[in-house]
């Protein structure tokens, strides 16, 4: 399940280094396509014409390219990959990860990375045996990123493992082996999905808007996971200023008219939509098309309502077809909520409150409860990623 997929692999200064020679090798035997991203101290160990050999890529070291002076995108690698493998990673690195020290090439493409991470630790046993480094495994393994290291305390090779590098080759099967679990065991693989994100700007005049505080961090999230399940994704994001995944297609828009024009169109091909967008209710009647000029008098604004998209692809929905609606309220949330399921003819709806602090606009936190006909779970506070994943697990029972 290899075949296609973008790997940066990651090296760092470990006598292990000579070995990302062989994941590589492994890799692009089945059919990955492999960047390389190695730390000042891994260029010690191994050289970067012997990698650039084996990928056919140039080497990625530092922020800038010495000959030219272009500058190396850690966001692009980030959007570019399918999964990042850091092997072998020292202890240093581990440290580094798991505390957010930006200090270094490598370092800055794991905080940017929209992939899953895979670590594969390298180090001496006393290293590895001492309490911050099981601490920083443990924090990484909370941020979600896969360790890669022998589990019973012997390599595949039969010799004693704890601290040393996993070998490649098992190393390349765990990636294969991640890969065929997402597609194949995902209910949304090959399933066509279009979400909607952030808020929507109608215009009073050239320079002025009615909005909303919504950051579009909820619908990017649902969009990336449904991705990491192999779905096909269609994402219309209203103004905001986040990047998502090359792999999904992305439009953008800035008004209500606009984002309905693309819902409308998306839906009428695809299997699910996911309306997370925070679309303005109402639009001024007229805009002006000059600035409006601040008076001694008040200025009042004629508002028209704008298009219910939960509603009109409600009424679009045929049979198979599934509609996943939210709601964010600041009062009577279970009664309003329940009510706008039967209205729009959504599947469940996903409700939050203004209520819950540090959650909602602007947050990376969030706490939802999910209603349907005839369930309700409530989830705790968690980071809009878990949330995402809570969200996109309910959508595949009903699938």
């Amino acid at each position: 399940m290899l075949k296609g997929k973008k790997i940066v692999l990651g090296i760092t200064g470990s006598i292990a280094a000579y070995k990302a020679c062989l994941i590589i090798r492994g890799l692009i035997k089945r059919g990955a396509e492999v960047q390389v991203v190695i730390t000042p101290a891994g260029k010690e160990f191994i050289t970067p014409v012997t990698l650039s050999a084996l990928t056919r890529k140039p080497v990625i070291s530092e922020f800038f390219a010495q000959r030219d002076g272009t500058w190396h995108s850690h966001v692009d690698l980030g959007l570019w990959a399918d999964a990042m493998v850091v092997a072998p990673c020292t202890a240093s690195t581990l440290g580094k990860m798991a505390n957010g020290i930006a200090d270094n090439m490598l370092v800055t493409t794991y905080l940017s990375m929209k992939a899953p991470v895979f670590v594969a630790p390298a180090m001496d046993l006393d290293m590895y045996r001492h309490p911050s480094t099981q601490h920083n495994l443990d924090t990484l393994r909370s941020y979600g990123n896969h360790i890669i290291e022998p589990e019973t305390g012997f390599l595949a090779s039969g010799l004693e493992g704890k601290g040393r590098m996993e070998e490649p080759d098992v190393i390349v099967d765990t990636l294969d082996r991640f890969f065929d679990r997402q597609q194949s065991a995902s209910p949304l693989s090959g399933k066509r999905v279009v979400i909607t994100a952030g808020p929507t700007y109608e215009r009073i005049d050239p320079v002025r808007f009615i909005g909303n505080f919504s950051s579009g961090k909820m619908g990017f999230d649902i969009a990336e996971e449904c991705h990491r399940r192999g779905a096909d994704v269609t994402l219309i994001a209203g103004p905001v200023a986040l990047t998502c995944s090359k792999g999904i297609r992305r439009i953008d828009v800035e008004s209500c008219e606009q984002m309905y024009g693309a819902a409308t169109e998306a839906f009428a091909d695809s299997d699910v939509a996911i309306l997370c967008a925070a679309v303005a209710d109402f639009a001024a009647e007229s805009v002006s098309p000059t600035k409006i000029k601040r008076g001694d008098d008040g200025l009042t604004l004629r508002l028209r309502p704008t298009h219910d998209i939960a509603a009109a692809l409600g009424k679009m929905k045929r049979d198979g077809q599934r509609l996943v609606a939210f709601a964010l309220e600041t009062n009577d949330e279970d009664a309003n909520a329940r009510r706008k399921l039967e209205r729009k003819n959504a599947d469940f709806i996903v409700l939050n409150s203004t209520r819950n602090a540090g959650t909602t606009f602007g947050s990376d936190d969030n706490k939802v409860k999910i209603i349907s006909r005839t369930d309700v779970h409530e989830y705790d506070k968690k980071p809009k990623t878990e949330v995402a994943a809570d969200i996109i697990n309910e959508l595949e029972r009903i699938l």
